[in-house]
């Protein structure tokens, strides 16, 4: 089986350098991972030289300067260098001024790993946005960071799923410790209980082929570990160590990101 990490952060100045990252995709045999620039940096060279290091291995998803005089020239040099993705906010001051930016990202083959509050996923103005740009893959964060602390019958995440029927977007899944507390005393055999069904929900809602991982590196070592993290998606019994699995641990995000392209 591929496994694409859709989810982690590496830089030389915050979380941790690269090879740090590189020996726990090798411990997991996982095969590639998207680089996704940290919020408040633009400066995108590590990524790239992050990429150029470990060739094939990793593309990089960068963050265009919301503040810059020219946001669309930015992101067509990120775009010439090589960058499989752009994060784009829902918070940021008025998403739909940027629509000149979520077109471009479609017309340079750039997909948007869209960030933001769950709140923001639910409006109805963000559906509007990624009904105005089908041309442009729109991959949401983090469950639509959906958060802890939902309860049965999940109305707000209902509507959340709602956005599955535009068919540019797809969702990544992370680690259950993401959407469910861990035990406070961590026994030797624990497992993260009272999980809501986010992914059943997820796959029913969008169907395995628009569903992808990302891990959260290194954020997720203060939750339950990458490796947890991990295998808690792949064995997920929703999806039945099938072919189900096989599109959401890797052929989803090596389609959308470009992964085996060039």
């Amino acid at each position: 089986m591929m496994i694409v990490d859709t989810h982690c952060h590496a830089s030389h100045n915050w979380f941790e350098p690269v090879e740090t990252l590189a020996h726990v995709m090798d411990m997991d045999e996982v095969d590639h991972a998207l680089l996704l620039q940290h919020r408040g940096t633009y400066n995108a060279d590590y990524l790239f030289e992050c990429c150029d290091r470990f060739p094939g291995r990793f593309r990089a998803a960068v963050q265009i300067d919301p503040n810059g005089d020219d946001q669309v020239g930015a992101l067509t040099y990120e775009a010439e260098r090589g960058a499989g993705g752009v994060r784009l906010y829902t918070d940021d001051d008025g998403a739909a001024q940027q629509l000149e930016l979520w077109e471009a990202a479609g017309r340079l083959g750039v997909a948007v790993s869209a960030q933001g509050t769950f709140e923001g996923f639910l409006t109805d103005g963000y559906r509007e946005l990624i009904a105005t740009v089908p041309d442009t893959q729109v991959v949401i964060e983090h469950f639509g960071n959906a958060g802890h602390g939902h309860k049965p019958p999940y109305e707000k995440f209902k509507r959340l799923l709602k956005l599955a029927e535009l068919p540019n977007t797809t969702m990544k899944l992370h680690g259950l410790g993401e959407i469910a507390d861990r035990p406070e005393i961590l026994s030797p055999d624990y497992r993260i209980e009272n999980v809501p069904p986010f992914v059943e929900m997820a796959l029913e809602a969008f169907g395995p082929k628009r569903l992808m991982w990302g891990s959260d590196f290194p954020p997720s070592a203060g939750r339950e570990g990458y490796h947890n993290a991990l295998d808690a998606i792949r064995s997920h019994p929703a999806l039945s160590g099938g072919e189900d699995a096989e599109e959401v641990m890797g052929r989803t995000a090596a389609r959308v990101f470009g992964f085996g392209a060039g």
